[in-house]
């Protein structure tokens, strides 16, 4: 700890991304990369913006993008709000409609871990609402009576690490008890067997929804993210982001993202090709005597009735596999594992196999 560091730095905590690593013959399962690459669209409209044009500035608005992302989602341009990945949004997020008077902020007590990161850097107040014993999320814990209005609501649908999805019925219910708050919903995986909440949003103007081009795009590389919401909600943002940085995305990002949204052929052709590995790795763990958690996303949540997950990923590890353990309450016995190709969940298979019988 420095003497020359802000005063609240030493007392952070920061997120852990999943593991990096560089081994012979790796399979990554840790971190959710899509296992089939970009849109060729999109690669062939990066490599165009690879010119002079780079020495001028990018289009701090991202029209072509967001009219590309408005075209998606039926909605307008300006519903639409962009940033240097998800991540930079949901902070901007925080900043932008959770710092209300001491109101807390609500969320689960088992969702994408970052979410707790940005109340500690933000100074957020909040409170962690359990999920059901079955490690699904109940709307009804959200919409009862309370002694003050939370701030807002935050929660990823499918969830992560669970992988578990909300209906939209039970979303609007929650937007409609809450009209006071906005509640987020970050869609990072939804595209994978989930309904998006982006249909709601001309309904609700509480309702912010957030996806990202890292996933079902495979552009996890690029940092591109989007919400999609009623028009004061993306002002508010818009305000946020231009008193930190008008140009989250560089011309390349800006060409790549809007090609890979338009080209819906390839982004339907490898989500299918997720979903049913996915069929697959689910069918081969439980095969081997895993508890499967039911998944709408591109990884599943699985744990072994008799064996500690713990041992599991170090013995996967020793095999040149990764994938994610941990160590939290309520599901410390679980690993998250990303679905791979149907060849690598068959590898990923056949050790585990070999592990459970040493």
């Amino acid at each position: 700890m420095s003497t020359l560091w802000s005063d609240h730095i030493a007392g952070l905590e920061p997120y852990v991304p999943g593991e990096q690593v560089q081994m012979p013959d790796l399979l990554k399962l840790n971190t959710n990369e899509n296992p089939y690459g970009p849109s060729p669209r999109a690669v062939e409209a990066m490599q165009a913006a690879l010119g002079d044009d780079l020495r001028l500035y990018p289009d701090f608005q991202g029209l072509g993008l967001r009219q590309a992302a408005a075209k998606c989602h039926r909605v307008t341009p300006d519903q639409v709000f962009l940033g240097n990945g998800s991540d930079e949004i949901l902070a901007h997020v925080f900043n932008a409609f959770f710092l209300r008077g001491g109101r807390q902020l609500w969320l689960p007590d088992v969702t994408y871990s970052f979410y707790r990161t940005w109340c500690r850097f933000h100074e957020v107040p909040h409170r962690l609402i359990p999920l059901a014993d079955d490690l699904s999320l109940k709307a009804s814990d959200y919409t009862g009576e309370t002694d003050q209005e939370p701030s807002g609501i935050i929660f990823a649908n499918p969830n992560a690490p669970t992988g578990c999805a909300l209906p939209l019925d039970d979303i609007a219910t929650i937007a409609r008890a809450r009209p006071d708050s906005v509640v987020v919903v970050d869609e990072a995986y939804v595209d994978f067997g989930a309904e998006s909440a982006t249909s709601l949003v001309d309904q609700f103007q509480n309702l912010l929804v957030v996806h990202t081009l890292s996933k079902s795009r495979s552009l996890a590389g690029l940092r591109v993210g989007y919400a999609i919401g009623p028009v004061e909600l993306i002002q508010a943002l818009t305000r946020v982001k231009d008193s930190f940085n008008s140009y989250p995305l560089d011309r390349v990002a800006l060409a790549g993202a809007q090609a890979a949204l338009e080209d819906t052929a390839w982004f339907d052709r490898t989500c299918r090709a997720v979903i049913e590995a996915r069929t697959q790795l689910t069918s081969g763990l439980q095969q081997l005597g895993f508890e499967v958690l039911p998944s709408q996303t591109n990884f599943v949540f699985t744990r072994h009735p008799r064996e500690e997950a713990a041992i599991i990923a170090r013995g996967l590890r020793d095999r040149a596999i990764l994938v994610r353990h941990f160590q939290a309450p309520r599901i410390g016995q679980y690993l998250r594992i990303t679905v791979g190709t149907p060849e690598q969940c068959t590898r990923l298979c056949d050790t585990l196999k070999d592990i459970l019988s040493a």
